[in-house]
């Protein structure tokens, strides 16, 4: 019994998430129409408008203030669900295309799982990669050796990063299945 209700909750769990998400990304459509300002715009000129008929008083300003707090309070919400779902799916889209390229490194496919220091690590490793392919080409349009350029650059790492290569044969993290 403890199966059936565990199932019957989690399909109740997907169905919300399932129209929530629905809901965000049609409301993050709509609000993002420009029908949708114009009406805010129009809400906003109206309450404009009313300000003498009411004096400018206390309740004419609460009106707005509670109003446009309660929308953004909920598109909040609506923005952050639309955003995490977005960038999913660029993280797995680039996952396919560095699992695709021959030669990349898969481990990057998984990426977004790092701490934040591996990612600085990472980071500092492609800075350096990117370094040394410029002064590749800065020899090959100056016609310098590219040995010499190499040498250079790799001499020119920080300490730090050529021990944390130097540790780290192995990828950080394998791709996910």
């Amino acid at each position: 019994m403890s199966q059936n209700t565990t199932s019957h909750h989690g399909h109740k769990q997907n169905a919300l998430a399932g129209w929530f998400s629905r809901f965000a990304q049609r409301t993050a459509i709509w609000t993002g129409h420009p029908i949708a300002f114009l009406l805010a715009f129009i809400v906003i000129i109206v309450w404009v408008v009313t300000g003498p008929i009411f004096k400018y008083s206390d309740t004419w300003q609460l009106v707005i203030n509670t109003g446009t707090t309660i929308v953004t309070f909920l598109m909040v919400f609506l923005i952050q669900n639309t955003q995490n779902r977005d960038m999913l799916a660029v993280q797995l889209k680039l996952s396919e295309l560095v699992l695709a390229m021959k030669g990349a490194k898969n481990s990057y496919a998984a990426i977004e799982d790092l701490n934040d220091e591996e990612l600085q690590i990472l980071h500092d490793e492609c800075r350096v990669r990117s370094e040394m392919t410029e002064q590749h080409l800065e020899t090959r349009r100056t016609g310098k050796s590219t040995a010499k350029a190499a040498n250079g650059a790799a001499r020119s790492q920080p300490a730090a990063l050529r021990a944390t290569k130097a540790r780290r044969k192995a990828p950080v993290h394998a791709a996910k299945a």
